[in-house]
C-alpha cells in the first residue's frame, strides 16, 4: 500500500557508533543514550505515553539515503525487488521533485552496485519506505549486515504480527521510546522531571525557517503572515506556495542548535517517523511530523498510526539500541572522569 504524502487528518550523553558481529559492517549510528529509568509517563497527554524502565540508546538522526543504499546493495545485489524494499518513487515521483526520494537504481550497474544516491542527498532521510521495510533493515543490521538475512533475528517477518525478538540489540523504538526520547527531560519540575510539547526542549511552537536554525527551529510548515524571513510557510523556502520542483528535505541534524534533552535532532519535523507499537490491528505508530504539515502534528499530543506497508513522500525512520558491555563501560569511565575534573577545578 502506497500513500503520497502523510496529511495527518486530511489524508488520514555520548554518541557511540553501533558495533556489529561483521567486520565488513558499512552502517553505523551516532547514539543518543537515554537514562532515567523508570520516569513516570507524561500527564498532559493523559498519562499514557513516555515511560520507559530500562537505559536504551536511540541514533540522534534519521535513517539516511546512504545508509539505506548499504543495506540495499548488501541483500539485493541483483536488483530483484524481491522484498520491495525500493520503492520507484525513490528514483523519481513523475512531475514531482518534492516528492522523489534520493536513491537511484540502474538496472545496468553491476550486480551490488545497482542502488547509488543521488548527488547531495546521501545525508537527507529515506523516504517511501514502509514499516516493513524498516523491520527488514533492523533485521540485517542485526545479523551482522553485508550478507545478513532480513526476515528474521529482530522481528520474524513471516509473523502477522513480527514483535521484538528477545534479547535484541538493535531495534525500531516503541512509542513510549521514541517519545521520551523527544519529549522528556529529567531536569524539568525541580528534578522530578516533565515533558516538552515539542521535540525541541520547549513548549513554545519551534520556528519554521531553513537550517542551521536557531535553540528552538524545525523543518514544518508555519505561517505567522509577518515577513521577517521566519514563519513564512514551508521552512526551506519561506513560502507559503508550494514548489512541485522543490526538494523540502533537509539533512539530518542540520538544525545543529535544536535537540531534545538527550540531544536527538529532527524529532520534529522533517520526516514522520515509524515506531514498533501496534495501534490498531496490524497498523504500527508514526510520530513527530515532517516538511509538509503544521504545527499542531509536532506536538507530543498527535500520534499517527499506519498499515506496515504503508509508503509514503515524508516518512522515514530511526533506530533504537541496547547499549553494548563496552559501552556502558566507556560511558561510566567518562562521567567517572567528568566528575573527577569537577572535583579538581572544585
Amino acid at each position: 500500500m502506497r500513500h503520497l504524502v502523510i496529511m495527518a487528518g486530511a489524508l488520514a550523553s555520548a554518541g557511540l557508533l553501533f558495533g556489529v558481529s561483521s567486520a565488513s559492517a558499512t552502517v553505523t549510528f551516532n547514539w543518543a543514550t537515554v537514562g532515567n529509568p523508570g520516569n513516570a509517563a507524561d500527564t498532559a497527554t493523559g498519562s499514557l505515553y513516555g515511560s520507559v524502565d530500562h537505559t536504551y540508546q536511540i541514533s540522534k538522526t534519521e535513517v539516511t539515503n546512504a545508509q539505506y543504499v548499504e543495506f540495499l546493495n548488501a541483500v539485493d545485489p541483483s536488483g530483484a525487488n524481491t522484498h520491495s524494499l525500493y520503492n520507484g518513487y525513490m528514483s523519481d515521483y513523475p512531475g514531482y521533485v518534492a516528492y522523489t526520494g534520493g536513491i537511484n537504481y540502474t538496472a545496468g550497474n553491476a550486480a551490488g552496485a545497482k542502488y547509488t544516491v543521488k548527488a547531495g542527498e546521501g545525508n537527507q532521510p529515506v523516504i517511501w519506505v514502509s514499516w516493513n521495510d524498516a523491520a527488514r533493515f533492523t533485521n540485517w543490521l542485526s545479523n551482522g549486515q553485508g550478507s545478513g538475512g532480513t526476515e528474521s533475528g529482530v522481528y520474524d517477518m513471516t509473523q502477522s504480527f513480527p514483535s521484538r525478538a528477545a534479547g535484541a540489540q538493535v531495534f525500531l523504538p516503541t512509542e513510549d521510546e521514541w517519545y521520551k526520547a523527544a519529549y522528556y527531560d529529567p531536569t524539568l519540575n525541580s528534578g522530578s522531571g516533565g515533558y516538552y510539547t515539542y521535540a525541541t526542549l520547549s513548549n513554545t511552537a519551534p520556528i519554521s525557517q531553513a537550517p542551521a536554525g536557531g535553540s528552538n527551529s524545525a523543518n514544518y510548515i508555519n505561517n505567522d503572515g509577518v515577513a521577517n524571513g521566519i514563519n513564512g510557510g514551508y521552512a526551506v523556502t519561506g513560502s507559503t506556495s508550494f514548489n512541485s520542483s522543490q526538494d523540502y528535505l533537509t539533512d539530518v541534524g542540520a538544525y545543529t542548535g535544536s535537540t531534545s534533552y538527550y540531544g536527538t535532532f529532527d524529532q520534529n519535523g522533517n520526516v514522520w517517523e515509524w515506531n514498533e507499537t501496534l495501534i490498531s490491528g496490524s497498523s504500527r505508530g508514526m510520530r513527530g511530523g515532517s516538511w509538509s504539515n503544521g504545527l499542531g502534528y509536532l506536538a507530543a499530543s498527535y500520534r499517527l498510526d499506519y498499515a506496515p506497508a504503508t509508503e509514503t513522500a515524508n516518512s522515514g525512520f530511526r533506530m533504537a539500541s541496547v547499549p553494548e558491555p563496552g559501552s556502558c563501560v566507556v560511558l561510566l569511565s567518562m562521567a567517572g572522569m567528568a566528575l573527577m575534573r569537577r572535583r579538581r577545578i572544585a
